[in-house]
């Protein structure tokens, strides 16, 4: 069911689409527009999946280390959240490369999400602890940070830079840039809130502010926010207690698209990117748009 409130970017007679069930819990997908198709998580199955208008799902990957969000570099690599290595790589050339996994000598709690800066390829990522608490999606173990971070690192790797106070959030989630990638938006799913940062010239953040609050109630139940997206027109797509939640720029929620599951993430993709493919828990879903994507890497 889709809100009257997204009038001109959801049509009223847009339906979601079942692509594959039978997952744990699906996450972290990404469109490849020069293979056509949907690439995605399942943390607890440690498996990463292919979805395409001509062969549907497949397995292209297992085990995983329990991935969890993935993005494209400006070269069209994969670049991977890792929870039980604590490790981002890259996939290159299918060749597993290693692009961040300490910050001052400690190793990273477990990669939850990454985005990439166009102007320069820097890779922002946010750091949770969730991939260390249990087995089911990760590998329970010590957190060495104590903290859990917002980090930037090279288009190439090397040198982890955290570019927010290390109390500035309690579980720093889903990110994504504005359109003109001059606001980078955190959520943080403990405390069930957006924030936004002004991004300088020189890819450094200032001017945190909170846009929106009570995106779930940051508890397990029935969704709290995760992944998220800004369409082309800035608005933020995000995911919440129901479904998809849209949202202003200027912190408004328009309305809802509803889902049958708790929702993971989301990503457009399809030959136009006016497609919305929604990760939700055992299954996976998609449903046409009247909006695409802010520009990103690797699209056409």
């Amino acid at each position: 069911m889709v809100d009257q409130g997204l009038e001109g970017l959801v049509a009223e007679e847009a339906q979601l689409r079942r692509l594959g069930e039978g997952f744990q819990f699906t996450e972290g997908p990404v469109w490849v527009a020069a293979a056509g198709c949907l690439l995605f998580s399942d943390i607890p199955g440690d498996a990463r999946w292919r979805w395409s208008a001509e062969r549907g799902i497949e397995l292209v990957a297992r085990p995983t280390s329990k991935a969890n969000g993935m993005c494209l570099d400006r070269d069209g690599n994969l670049l991977v959240c890792e929870h039980v290595s604590s490790m981002l790589t890259r996939i290159r050339d299918g060749r597993r490369e290693i692009v961040a996994f300490h910050y001052e000598g400690r190793y990273l709690n477990s990669p939850n999400d990454v985005a990439v800066r166009v102007a320069d390829g820097s890779i922002y990522f946010t750091d949770p602890n969730i991939g260390r608490l249990n087995d089911h999606i990760g590998f329970e173990r010590r957190q060495d940070l104590d903290f859990e971070g917002l980090f930037r690192v090279g288009e190439q790797g090397g040198e982890v830079e955290l570019v927010a106070d290390e109390r500035e959030f309690r579980r720093p989630n889903g990110l994504c840039f504005s359109p003109d990638q001059r606001i980078l938006y955190v959520n943080d799913s403990a405390m069930a809130h957006i924030k936004a940062f002004d991004v300088a010239a020189d890819g450094s953040l200032a001017n945190g502010r909170i846009v929106c609050e009570g995106v779930g109630s940051g508890a397990p139940g029935p969704g709290n926010c995760d992944g998220m997206e800004c369409d082309e027109h800035g608005n933020i797509w995000v995911t919440g207690p129901g479904g998809v939640w849209v949202i202003s720029p200027q912190g408004e929620r328009i309305g809802v698209i509803e889902c049958p599951e708790i929702l993971g993430s989301l990503v457009w993709g399809g030959e136009a990117l006016h497609t919305l493919f929604m990760m939700s828990s055992t299954t996976v879903h998609a449903i046409d748009t009247l909006v695409g994507p802010a520009p990103l890497p690797g699209a056409p």
